[in-house]
């Protein structure tokens, strides 16, 4: 690492310490993309994603501690692995005081279309969703790693890597899991649409901040939705 980017990492360090951690934990494609954007127009020092997407072979057995260890370099974290199973509640542990984003769509059926059709245009040959072969072959980190992605979060067939019903019962038990997690202590977990009316505000009040913004801003409100 260059004495730059050690500079970098020991600004980063300080400007968060001591300062409560803030964890978008909703699954990919729900507008975690919006909400990142969201967080730094706010001011929040956002983790690095890709060095969070290099630790999802750790989540894969459980072990927490370098997703821990990683946490110290930002205050807020968003997509793998903080959308997958088990991470909220090993966060929650880690870092008392936390608050929690759970993003959700209008429905599991929008989320599963945002989900196949974005992969699709990724790593699906002539626009369909991707097969096992396709993923195997995908270049993102290194080739293949979609596929191990794929197996690590999801437990769909592996001759049908989108399998719609257990993809969908999978962000049917993770947005039911947080909740049940946090039943007691409401104050520490927003369930948020980005694209509901006052979602904008919603956050802000949910961080204790004040903005004029009502809504996420949308420049093409259809098109941007399936983007994230």
């Amino acid at each position: 690492m260059s004495v730059t980017n050690k500079l970098i990492g020991l600004k980063r360090h300080v400007s968060v310490y001591n300062k409560p951690k803030i964890f978008g934990i909703g699954a990919n494609k729900t507008g975690t993309t919006s909400l990142k954007a969201a967080m730094e127009d706010l001011g929040f020092i956002v983790g690095i994603q890709r060095k969070a997407e290099n630790l999802i072979d750790d989540w894969a057995i459980r072990d927490f501690n370098s997703i821990k260890r990683y946490c110290f370099s930002a205050q807020f974290f968003q997509d793998t692995p903080f959308s997958l199973p088990y991470t909220f509640v090993a966060m929650d542990q880690a870092f008392p005081n936390s608050k929690f984003i759970l993003t959700v769509r209008d429905s599991p059926e929008q989320w599963y279309n945002s989900l196949t059709n974005f992969h699709a245009r990724l790593w699906g040959k002539n626009g369909r969703i991707p097969t096992k072969d396709d993923l195997q072959k995908a270049i993102y980190i290194s080739k293949g790693r979609p596929w191990q992605a794929n197996r690590w979060s999801y437990t769909t067939p592996e001759d049908n890597p989108y399998e719609k019903k257990e993809l969908i019962e999978s962000y049917i038990r993770h947005n039911e899991a947080v909740k049940d997690y946090f039943r007691h202590r409401p104050h520490d977990l927003l369930v948020l649409n980005v694209a509901e009316n006052g979602g904008y505000k919603k956050l802000t009040e949910f961080l204790g901040l004040k903005s004029q913004r009502e809504d996420f801003p949308w420049e093409n409100k259809t098109s941007e939705i399936n983007k994230q």
